[in-house]
């Protein structure tokens, strides 16, 4: 047997004994968002992980961006209700828009299974840029505020909230902030190569490739200390107090039991082990966050509630 081999019947004794005497499932993921983006590039790569180890047949992708992945959730719920089967992938983003939409649907209507990775934003120009460091974004938004336009996801992502935070952080009016919402990865890179935007900003995969290619410019980054392929310095070491993660996880459909909710989570939780998925961990700069059933559906709700009120102080709501 080859060590593969070995590995994904390691996997797959790990699973529970009525998933393993099933017929391996097609799989249905929701990704509610444009192609090319984080959750785009992060459902995918879970579900090539889920048929190379031999864990799902296959599995069905279906986009539907916009309102941060409200409108895609709002459908989920509607067409999956009680489908053992179906997934959807969300993440910080999602509870930011869930929040500023005032949207009909929750994601507490859905089925708590993991959170996955985790992952900082990174801010970005284009490499004909003027700017040279985040502190020259601040200082000629002190000048003319509307003259300096972000751009990434939609209204209430991560992004957008941090571009409010260094505002706030730097005295002025975060409400004033010049925001550009893509509804998609795909789009925010577009304008910000050609410079319809000023700056953009995501997590370090969506833009991995481009700042690699020399495309963009990596100005700054949202975490502690700085990150394995960002050549440069913190947004705190360049003065700017501010620090924001984004994480992504899954959740199933509305209405399906305890017993296929622990399925499902023994699925995600083999996929993560796999040769598959720790390739594409590497390949787009993911740290590793995997948690699942009620210690993840805690999260989100403390996410939920932490999110809320850093969106408040950053006169967001």
């Amino acid at each position: 047997m080859r060590r593969d081999q070995f590995i994904y019947a390691l996997l797959a004794a790990s699973l529970p004994l009525a998933l393993r005497a099933q017929t391996l499932p097609t799989l249905k993921m929701m990704i509610p968002a444009n192609p090319g983006g984080g959750w785009d590039s992060t459902g995918r790569a879970l579900g090539l992980a889920f048929t190379e180890s031999k864990l799902a047949q296959a599995v069905q992708y279906e986009n539907r961006g916009g309102a941060a992945g409200a409108i895609g959730l709002a459908q989920f719920i509607s067409a999956s209700k009680g489908d053992p089967n179906a997934l959807v992938m969300m993440g910080a983003v999602m509870l930011g828009g869930l929040i500023t939409s005032k949207a009909p649907v929750s994601i507490t209507q859905c089925t708590p299974i993991a959170r996955l990775t985790s992952e900082y934003n990174v801010f970005v120009v284009p490499a004909n840029s003027p700017f040279k460091s985040m502190k020259d974004i601040v200082d000629a938004m002190k000048k003319d505020m509307g003259s300096v336009k972000f751009g990434g996801g939609s209204r209430g992502s991560t992004e957008h909230i941090a571009a409010c935070m260094m505002a706030r952080a730097a005295g002025m009016d975060p409400k004033k902030v010049n925001y550009v919402p893509f509804r998609g990865g795909g789009e925010a890179v577009a304008a910000i190569i050609s410079g319809n935007v000023s700056v953009g900003g995501s997590g370090y995969s969506e833009f991995a490739e481009h700042i690699q290619s020399g495309k963009m410019r990596a100005l700054g980054v949202t975490s502690d200390k700085r990150i394995k392929g960002i050549n440069g310095p913190t947004l705190k070491e360049q003065g700017i107090n501010v620090t924001l993660g984004n994480w992504r996880g899954l959740y199933a459909a509305p209405g399906i039991t305890p017993e296929q909710q622990a399925s499902l989570i023994a699925l995600v939780s083999a996929a993560s082990k796999s040769a598959s998925w720790q390739n594409a961990m590497t390949k787009n700069g993911w740290t590793p966050a995997f948690m699942s059933g009620k210690e993840f559906a805690d999260f989100v709700d403390y996410e939920f509630t932490s999110l809320r009120a850093i969106m408040y102080l950053s006169g967001m709501l």
